[in-house]
């Protein structure tokens, strides 16, 4: 760290940790579950690999990161940031909402998002594939393969050479609305705002697979 407020306050001193540009969404997706470079990189994709490695550095030089098992880990003081960012994700959900425009509706983001909440204990006793076309993404990526295999989930950016069960297609922000609880899954079937196609069983099935943002339950102000 290169700058200090200067104060023995302890919210300035924890901001001197915590405020850096991104330092927050790595703690986030620490928190998340990934441990791996690369994985982190996929939670973060507008983050250059240089600063991920400087910040994850800061955060092991000042004890919330340690480095075992060949990933990164958060130590206790770390995990004790588990309600620090869970109270900036309900605040952001209730008053900052307002700015989710189509330049924050990045699919690759929204699919590591949710393959990584898939409820494996509803998935089918076999493989199944799903294909996503997500149109209108910052990233200009609109294809993304999920391969279930309980209790392994896999997401693809390319097409896996499996043959597909269930293909889903809609826009971007359709998928965003249903992640972050502004619509759910049925309703934006039966608006047309999403086509899912494949045996009716697996169609019907399809919803309980998915879990959502773990804010999207958060009440929003009137």
């Amino acid at each position: 760290m290169t700058t200090t407020y200067g104060q023995f306050c302890p919210v300035a001193m924890a901001s001197e940790v915590l405020t850096e540009r991104w330092t927050p969404l790595v703690v986030r997706e620490l928190l998340c579950g990934s441990t791996h470079f690369n994985d982190l990189r996929r939670g973060v994709p507008l983050m250059s690999p240089a600063l991920l490695s400087k910040r994850l550095k800061t955060l092991e030089r000042v004890g919330v990161v340690e480095r075992r098992d060949g990933g990164y880990h958060l130590t206790p003081a770390g995990q004790e940031l588990r309600a620090v960012i869970e109270s900036l994700g309900v605040w952001g959900q209730r008053w900052a909402r307002g700015d989710v425009v189509a330049k924050h509706h990045d699919a690759s983001l929204l699919m590591w998002d949710i393959h990584r909440n898939i409820v494996v204990a509803a998935l089918p006793p076999r493989r199944v594939v799903v294909h996503f076309h997500l149109q209108g993404s910052r990233d200009r990526k609109s294809h993304f393969w999920l391969v279930l295999d309980a209790p392994t989930v896999d997401l693809c950016l390319t097409d896996p050479g499996h043959d597909v069960d269930l293909e889903v297609a809609g826009h971007i922000s359709t998928m965003v609305d249903y992640w972050m609880g502004r619509t759910d899954f049925k309703t934006a079937v039966r608006a047309g705002d999403l086509d899912v196609f494949g045996p009716r069983t697996l169609v019907r099935a399809l919803p309980t697979w998915f879990a959502r943002s773990d804010f999207a339950d958060v009440p929003i102000p009137a």
